[in-house]
């Protein structure tokens, strides 16, 4: 199962088993002044959209990168009946060039609106 958490300056994303497999990668660290919008989501398995290197159990899960030829880069973590996160970034500081993060976890509308306070905190300081 996958893990995110919000420590300092930055969300941290930690896959484990296939999830990795699938994602291409163990973890993820977003620098917070890399988020440009964050958004809580009722269902995360219809954001991910375009070519992809992932699974797709249709209508149960979407894990791995979407967007691979065009459009958002996206790494998706979602699951049906789990609300989501919808991080969208600076591509340029983020590990991986990823334009957007979806990740699924029943704690997103916490963790999307502390990633807000965190924003709306940079953006009052400058």
């Amino acid at each position: 199962m996958a893990t995110m958490r919000i420590s300092g300056d930055a969300v941290a994303f930690e896959f484990t088993g296939l999830d990795r497999l699938w994602l291409g990668r163990r973890a993820l660290t977003v620098p917070l002044r890399s988020v440009r919008r964050v958004a809580y989501v009722e269902r995360s398995l219809r954001l991910a959209a375009g070519a992809r290197r992932g699974l797709v159990v249709t209508g149960i899960a979407k894990i791995g990168v979407w967007g691979l030829f065009g459009g958002p880069r996206q790494l998706v973590y979602a699951r049906r009946g789990m609300p989501g996160l919808h991080l969208r970034l600076d591509r340029s500081t983020v590990d991986g060039a990823l334009d957007e993060v979806v990740f699924a976890t029943p704690d997103a509308a916490r963790l999307a609106a502390a990633v807000q306070r965190h924003i709306t905190r940079t953006l009052d300081r400058a």
